[in-house]
């Protein structure tokens, strides 16, 4: 049975602020809803393709300043999709390893507060980043230290039908004459 709440709204996560914002973390990123720091405005594709941009211009900056004739990271770097980035990581390249470890730990943060509000057995993740294999390793390793408990059980899956598994999952809620099932 899926649960939608006395507001229709269970389930929404997104638009619940990234927990225990660090330095790396701001300043809160402005959300379409209006508030800033969503989580969503965090774990996104095009939020990790926008904080690697945010970060690699940021470290040209510092080197220009500092006067530095090299820079590690390279022009057009900015440009680059979530998918790159991660691919980048699996490649080696340092900057992109970084953002990819400040997306993990963002996304461990925030699945640690719905493990300690609902205490699931698993949690799948869907969208466009659901590909990226280490996220399943790496992140169960960092919620730990923002589960309330000693022993973290919850599995992280990858999803069985990648980008359509939230169309799928919404089709699943209506029955054949178009009426909501509500299972």
């Amino acid at each position: 049975r899926v649960l939608t709440g006395a507001n229709a709204i269970a389930g929404e996560w997104g638009h619940n602020p990234l927990p225990l914002p660090a330095g790396e973390d701001l300043p809160l990123p402005q959300c379409y809803c209006g508030r800033a720091g969503c989580i969503e405005t965090y774990l996104s594709g095009p939020a990790l393709a926008r904080d690697h941009a945010r970060v690699c211009a940021r470290d040209q900056e510092r080197q220009r300043a500092q006067g530095a004739a090299h820079s590690s990271a390279k022009p057009g770097e900015a440009a680059l999709t979530a998918l790159q980035i991660a691919e980048g990581a699996t490649r080696g390249d340092a900057a992109c390893e970084a953002s990819l470890a400040r997306y993990e730990a963002r996304l461990a943060r925030s699945l640690a507060q719905v493990i300690n509000i609902l205490d699931p057995e698993i949690i799948v993740l869907g969208g466009g980043l659901s590909g990226i294999a280490r996220l399943y390793r790496n992140v169960p390793r960092l919620w730990g230290q923002h589960v309330f408990s000693d022993r973290v059980d919850t599995r992280l899956a990858r999803n069985l039908h990648g980008d359509s598994s939230g169309v799928r999952g919404a089709a699943w809620l209506w029955d054949d004459e178009g009426n909501r099932e509500g299972r």
